[in-house]
């Protein structure tokens, strides 16, 4: 198999490099893969292939880096050294001395710059064809808008010129162009990735977000990229485990009088689809109402906020405004409508918006929503504007200005062979959890890579989650589990699902008296007991003496015995407790003995 034959995926072109192929060769392939696409939209700068191929020789041997000779774009809003910086606006050009501490990162992990990509100029729309160069035709289907800001990136990764690429996100930016181009797009808990060297749009809630094939893809140059950047005052340490999702997850689920298709009723089959497999899967689904999270969505541009944006092109706007895309120059310019008197009250307003979706985000481990409402053709922006632009952000505006991070991922194609998605979203720092839920997703179905005609690949086993640095492994037996009652006590305080195991078999499980929720006791009796199913957690240090203050007698916490070899603190029962309690062993969990209650 050759080159042009090989998924671009990260699997695809390790697998070529172990078969003989080098990084120069791959490097070929993409400007390979560039004059074959013939799309002069997607690249504002793509250096010489000379250059290129000489980037791609200093790399030397492969030396296990993870992303060794991984090439990738970045979008031009962010720093490339020895590259120009436009943010789509020759007016403001210049020439990067130094990486952004995110492409760096990237390259120290072994990855190789190809270009610059194109986008809706100074990172503001979510339409793609913002841009005073040729606009970046979709990868699936040209008719149909690219999606931005983030357009280039999108469109490269779309077509698989790139496995990955670099994008931003600030209201949508790094969802909603994958969902238009049948790919993944990671937006990471804010502050987990560096802004250093990022041409901001709105400096407090922006984030550099990744555009990948695959979700696991996605999530290992996330891993490659995160690091906490002193010289970033919005950087915040963020941990970056392996992607999991609990067996039982909670999946909050717009109500059917809050969710919005604008009468695209093959979109609304798409998601309704998508929810019912993932209900099948064994997802338990939450209805919630999207109200309070459509009302923090307008605040982004129809309210003070938007005068952040204008913090970035203020002095352009005073000298050369006609150097500001005209629709960029609308949007920003309403800024100035607004005085410091309404930012204070937009502030006050969000803080109760924020209080109002609490009880929604405490009930459940993940949002899934739609990535976007409906599809928007180039004619439809020619004919309106704005009003498309503002309609694709209906799931996407909210999710920053509330700090949650989120992964948009391809769904069931729909029926008229669009592509489908949905996006994952879970308070600040929960990226492996969404991840997690994605990866079950991009399993749905038959579905190609991308614009491509490769199919997804299968999952590949990875060794089970452990506990970071700073966490504890706590088994849980009973309605701490995923799905159950109390399993919020951990979710709350942190906790993230590691593993679903059994214990050694010599272990009763018992019904105890009292409730509700009704409460098992696990008990150690030796050779004559049964393996009981539990699930591990990781409970960070921090929180693990207001969970343990919580817990009531005879339970406690001890070490536990399980089947996989490890011993993790977990839930034990004092023996005397269980005098006059139900003995439910034989049902082998906790989980099937409530089922079997509830059905009798």
């Amino acid at each position: 198999m050759t080159l042009s034959d090989i998924p671009f995926t990260l699997s695809g072109i390790r697998a070529a490099y172990a078969a003989g192929a080098t990084p120069a060769g791959v490097i070929a392939e993409v400007y390979r893969r560039i004059d074959a696409v013939g799309d002069p939209g997607i690249f504002l700068h793509l250096p010489p292939l000379t250059e290129a191929l000489a980037a791609a020789e200093a790399i030397g041997p492969d030396d296990g880096r993870p992303l060794w000779g991984i090439p990738f774009a970045v979008k031009d809003n962010i720093d490339v050294a020895g590259m120009p910086t436009t943010s789509a606006c020759p007016a403001v050009s210049r020439m990067a001395e130094a990486d952004a501490f995110v492409v760096a990162r990237l390259k120290a992990a072994g990855a190789i710059v190809v270009g610059k990509t194109n986008l809706d100029q100074f990172a503001t729309g979510l339409v793609g064809v913002r841009t005073p160069h040729a606009a970046p035709k979709n990868s699936v289907d040209p008719a149909i808008v690219p999606g931005g800001s983030s357009s280039g990136s999108a469109v490269a990764v779309g077509h698989a010129i790139v496995p990955f690429s670099l994008g931003t996100d600030t209201a949508g930016s790094g969802r909603v162009p994958a969902a238009l181009n049948n790919i993944v797009g990671l937006k990471p808990s804010l502050g987990a990735l560096s802004a250093g060297g990022m041409m901001p749009a709105c400096r407090t809630i922006d984030t550099i977000s990744i555009f990948a094939l695959t979700v696991a893809d996605a999530h290992t140059v996330f891993r490659a990229a995160a690091a906490f950047d002193p010289a970033d005052a919005y950087s915040r340490p963020v941990a970056t485990p392996e992607p999991a999702a609990p067996p039982v997850p909670r999946i909050g689920i717009p109500d059917a009088a809050s969710i919005e298709f604008f009468g695209d009723d093959v979109q609304a089959e798409n998601f309704a689809a998508t929810v019912a497999s993932l209900e099948a899967e064994g997802a338990v689904l939450v209805p919630f109402d999207l109200t309070p999270f459509t009302q923090i969505a307008e605040m982004l541009y129809y309210g003070a906020f938007v005068a952040e944006r204008h913090t970035v092109l203020e002095p352009l706007l005073a000298t050369q405004p006609d150097a500001v895309h005209p629709v960029t120059r609308k949007v920003v310019e309403k800024a100035l409508r607004f005085t410091a008197t309404d930012a204070f009250r937009d502030i006050y307003r969000l803080a109760e918006l924020k209080r109002a979706v609490e009880p929604v985000l405490a009930s459940v481990d993940a949002l899934c929503v739609p990535t976007i409402p409906t599809f928007y053709t180039v004619a439809d922006l020619q004919a309106d504007p704005i009003g498309p632009n503002s309609r694709l952000g209906t799931y996407t505006n909210f999710v920053n200005l509330i700090d949650m991070c989120g992964i948009a991922v391809p769904s069931l194609p729909r029926t008229d062979g669009r592509p489908g998605s949905v996006t994952f979203l879970a308070p600040h720092g929960r990226d492996a959890l969404v991840a997690g839920l994605a990866a079950l997703v991009e399993q749905f179905g038959r579905r190609t890579l991308g614009a491509t005609a490769h199919p997804v690949p299968p999952p590949v086993a990875a060794a089970p989650p452990a506990a970071s640095a700073g966490e504890i492994e706590i088994a849980v037996c009973g309605a701490h589990m995923s799905g159950m009652a109390l399993n919020g006590e951990l979710t709350s305080r942190g906790g993230r699902f590691l593993r679903a195991v059994e214990t050694v078999r010599e272990y009763a499980l018992f019904a105890l008296p009292g409730g509700p929720p009704m409460r098992p006791g696990m008990v150690r009796i030796g050779p004559n007991g049964g393996a009981i199913a539990v699930e591990v957690w990781a409970l960070p240090l921090a929180e693990v003496g207001s969970f343990l203050d919580g817990i009531p007698a005879p339970l406690g916490l001890g070490t536990t015995r399980l089947a996989d070899g490890t011993t993790p603190k977990g839930f034990v029962c004092e023996a005397v407790a269980t005098a006059s309690a139900q003995d439910v062993t034989s049902y082998g969990s906790w989980r099937a003995f409530t089922a079997a209650r509830l059905a009798s």
